[in-house]
Order: C-alpha cells, then structure tokens, then sequence
C-alpha cells in the first residue's frame, strides 16, 4: 500500500512526525531517501517530538548514528550520505543495536543497500514544482 503526504513548511513536516510515530511506536525500520535539503532530518525530529524527545535532535552527518533511548521505544537515527561504500556499515554493529523495541530511521539507506535490515517501511521526500514536499510511503 502506498500513501502521500503534501508538506508546504517545515512546521508542516514537523507535524507529519505525528501520525507517523503512531505507525513506528512498535518499531521498524524506516528508510528516508530525497535530495540533500528536502527535510528528512526534519522529518526525523517531528518523530521524535510525536514519540516524546524533548531534546535537541541533530543530523548524524558526521557521527552516522545519534540513539535516543525513549520510555518505551529506543530510537536509532542514521544519516549514511557519507558513506562511500555500504560494506562500512558493518563497522558500526547494528546488530547489536535490536535490543528490545527498537525503531531505525535511515536516511541515505541506498548507501547502505545489501548491508542494512529490510525496510519495513520506506518514505521518499520530493520537491514539487509548485515549491511544496511530497511524502510517498510504501
């Protein structure tokens, strides 16, 4: 099944993280692909706030992984752009990362491709003509 959401400002992308959260409150793994820019770090931080963080959410760029241990879920953020081969990311021990409920949001994942657990749901962000997002989930 595929939806779409439309998001015109970054409050509007903030506030999709709602029914969102609701979906992944259980867990999952969510690959966030788009162009540089298009807001899937923003997108994350709207999650998170729908989940319950209360503190600063900042873009893994540089680290690849930020983790946010919340009451019932604990949340692991990916940013894989920098990446140059997927092979890497066998150095940073994801399976040991799936302890208890557990949600994975990966952004880059194509980076990652053959390397990373299966999606099990994928959101690709696009800019629209018109100067609004457009969210695809499958």
């Amino acid at each position: 099944m595929s939806e779409c959401f439309t998001a015109a400002t970054e409050a509007d992308m903030l506030a999709l993280g709602e029914p969102l959260a609701e979906r992944f409150s259980d867990g999952g793994v969510v690959y966030l692909s788009g162009d540089l820019g298009v807001g899937k770090t923003t997108l994350v931080r709207g999650i998170l706030r729908a989940l319950g963080f209360e503190g600063r959410v900042k873009s893994p760029s540089y680290g690849l992984i930020e983790t946010y241990e919340l009451d019932k879920l604990t949340v692991h953020h990916l940013d894989l752009y920098r990446l140059s081969h997927g092979e890497e990311i066998t150095y940073l021990g994801l399976e040991d990362l799936f302890e208890g409920p557990t949600l994975m949001l990966v952004e880059w994942a194509e980076k990652g491709q053959g390397y990373l657990p299966e999606a099990t749901t994928s959101i690709h962000i696009n800019d629209h003509p018109n100067g609004t997002r457009h969210l695809h989930l499958t």
